[in-house]
């Protein structure tokens, strides 16, 4: 596959293209608080607590991924609302869920999912709300973190001349039945996980890393799209340096939730010791590109070009 082809492809993938509504709710959503760090854009919004903060997210279960598989899809809303925390260089403390859902079965499959999450991750659900009678079916879920305020991670704050560092966990394999989603976790111990959701709080506690986010349905390089698009930059990505797990063909791998990963920005000077910290933590992790002032993300590769997103022009969420 070309770049051409490959841009295209990406740019068409239902799990970007589910994105670029969110800029349209904001307005309707005005922010008055003082206490309020950062808010929209941001993997969680990050509320001051004195020498901390709080970090308060939440995610809704894709419906496919409920018709697919509703115990993967209650162990997804545990593992993407922990990751959303971690991303923000934090630690989770909490959660609460909405269950809506009017089969009694069906619900077992999703709490049974949900059930090994906690257990997995060792974050409980205190609290929510059900509705037990729907003619549809549907799981939210939303966390509350805590971090360092001198050690937070944002999404907003990647500047020109830094350099991109990919970081994930390659050991696993495509889900069986939701062929987007990779699965690093479910098979590992608890404390194997820990450690590696713990990289992205070392690397904001140490300010190697100001700029991240995890790896979310949109893949690797939607996500990186969406980093820039708040920090209002662009980048260059060399895609013969990402990382592609055996067995997978690039453009199949981009279009995965990953399970486990990130994407950083930083120094030139720190890159090494950032790939030490991922990579002492379980992770493979690549320079993959850097971030430029020109507010384009363009693919380059065996001597080809292409621009994926013309962030000037579109959007990806919408969200500046």
């Amino acid at each position: 596959m070309n770049l051409e082809s490959l841009a295209a492809e990406l740019r068409g993938f239902v799990g970007v293209t589910r994105k670029k509504q969110i800029g349209e709710l904001i307005s309707f959503f005005p922010i008055e608080s003082k206490q309020i760090i950062a808010s929209f854009g941001e993997d969680a919004a990050v509320i001051d607590d004195g020498d901390e903060v709080m970090l308060l997210a939440a995610d809704g279960i894709w419906s496919r991924l409920m018709d697919a598989d509703p115990e993967w899809s209650g162990y997804c809303s545990v593992l993407v609302n922990v990751h959303d925390i971690a991303a923000m260089g934090g630690w989770p403390v909490a959660m609460v869920d909405v269950l809506s859902i009017g089969d009694p079965e069906l619900a077992e499959k999703v709490l049974r999912g949900m059930k090994k999450g906690i257990e997995k991750f060792g974050v409980p659900i205190i609290g929510g709300h059900l509705h037990p009678d729907t003619p549809y079916n549907a799981l939210d879920v939303a966390i509350l973190g805590k971090a360092k305020k001198d050690g937070v991670i944002l999404s907003s704050t990647a500047k020109p001349g830094e350099v991109i560092i990919a970081a994930y966990d390659m050991d696993g394999s495509p889900h069986p039945l939701f062929a987007i989603n990779f699965d690093s976790t479910s098979f590992k111990e608890s404390s194997v996980l820990a450690e590696q959701l713990g990289s992205m709080r070392e690397l904001g506690e140490s300010g190697l890393v100001r700029a991240g986010k995890d790896i979310s349905n949109p893949g690797l390089l939607g996500t990186l799209a969406m980093l820039l698009e708040t920090s209002k930059v662009g980048a260059v990505v060399d895609v013969e340096a990402i990382a592609v797990p055996e067995g997978l063909a690039l453009v199949e791998w981009l279009k995965m939730y990953p399970g486990m990963g990130f994407v950083v920005s930083t120094r030139p000077e720190n890159q090494e010791a950032v790939l030490e910290v991922f990579t002492r933590r379980g992770l493979t992790a690549r320079v993959i590109g850097r971030i430029t002032e020109a507010r384009r993300l363009i693919i380059r590769g065996r001597g080809e070009e292409a621009v994926l997103f013309d962030l000037a022009q579109e959007s990806v969420t919408g969200i500046h």
